[in-house]
């Protein structure tokens, strides 16, 4: 079937330049809100002048390392719909990223993934998107849980939160991460499922490619998430050097590791939310093992920047791209 030429126009011409202008007004706009501008640039001037510099250049290869592994997650998700080469993987992912930093708790990341898998698998390999980022919420809300459950005292001393609250809460998320975890590892068992019943027919095309997921692929997937989310890890505590954030590894493990569960849990759009709430919650629960109120709050900033913004203007660019995808679907029509 030939895609409308105007479709092709809007996605070649209109939508890939309208994308990365967005995103560098948002950026500028985050950016020049910030309390504390100032000082913060003379920190990171300090900073880049000394032999530091190194810990900034190793989290930034450590970025493009963490969207690799993302790539070869995706492509591994999908490979039952489509087989897709690594280069291509790797570019759905950054696009991926450029529609999801404006969108709540990044749904348009389907978005921009799809966008490279062939008409009339899409809605397909959307599903097993979901899968994939499922694996990552998994290893977050568990990592979170866990870290939650050492921090309790110091929290709580802290007066962040009540005995009380905290129990609750603690209790609430051990309970929805048990559920996630069956959730995720009967996920084929509750597609044939579904596809049986008389309702769930006309839905069972879109979710039959769950029924290839078996334990081998979803620990595989569990295992990248767990790269991924290691490597967050090791970023922000290259940062905390960086910035002169005196923290154990420990410290910086259960602490960040809390704060991505938080951020999991509430809804955000990266970049008219998501910085200024990264920049509270930071100071609030690593304020726990330190007091560098800037150094924490550039840590923040920076792994926004790094691990958001530069693949997101990278992958708003690689939109232009999509224009040889339609030539080539074209050509095989």
């Amino acid at each position: 079937m030939k895609i409308n030429k105007n479709i092709k126009i809007f996605f070649n011409y209109f939508l890939g330049p309208l994308l990365f202008i967005w995103l560098c007004w948002s950026i500028y706009n985050q950016v020049s809100r910030q309390e504390g501008l100032t000082e913060s640039w003379t920190q990171i001037k300090a900073s880049l002048n000394s032999s530091k510099i190194m810990y900034l250049l190793a989290v930034i290869v450590l970025m493009a390392v963490n969207w690799m592994v993302e790539a070869c997650k995706w492509r591994l998700a999908v490979k039952s719909v489509q087989q897709l080469s690594f280069i291509r993987a790797l570019k759905a992912t950054l696009s991926g990223v450029s529609f999801s930093v404006s969108t709540p708790n990044s749904i348009g990341d389907y978005v921009g993934r799809v966008l490279y898998i062939d008409e009339g698998k899409r809605i397909k390999a959307a599903t097993l998107t979901v899968v994939s980022n499922i694996s990552q919420l998994l290893v977050t809300v568990w990592m979170g849980l866990l870290s939650l459950y050492f921090l309790k005292e110091p929290i709580v001393t802290a007066r962040i939160i009540s005995v009380l609250w905290f129990d609750a809460l603690f209790y609430i998320v051990a309970f929805c991460a048990l559920l996630l975890l069956l959730f995720y590892f009967r996920i084929s068992w509750m597609a044939k499922w579904i596809s049986r019943i008389p309702s769930g027919k006309k839905f069972s095309w879109s979710i039959e490619a769950l029924k290839h997921f078996n334990a081998t692929v979803l620990l595989r997937l569990l295992s990248l998430s767990v790269t991924r989310f290691f490597i967050f890890i090791l970023q922000y505590f290259l940062l905390f050097q960086l910035f002169e954030v005196t923290v154990s590894f420990w410290q910086a493990w259960t602490g960040v590791s809390v704060l991505f569960l938080i951020l999991a849990i509430i809804p955000t759009i990266a970049l008219f939310t998501d910085l200024s709430v990264r920049g509270s919650l930071s100071l609030t629960i690593l304020g726990l093992f330190n007091a560098n109120q800037l150094g924490i709050s550039l840590t923040s900033a920076s792994i926004w920047l790094i691990n958001l913004v530069i693949p997101a203007l990278i992958g708003s660019v690689l939109v232009l791209g999509i224009k040889s995808i339609f030539k080539s679907k074209n050509e095989n029509a």
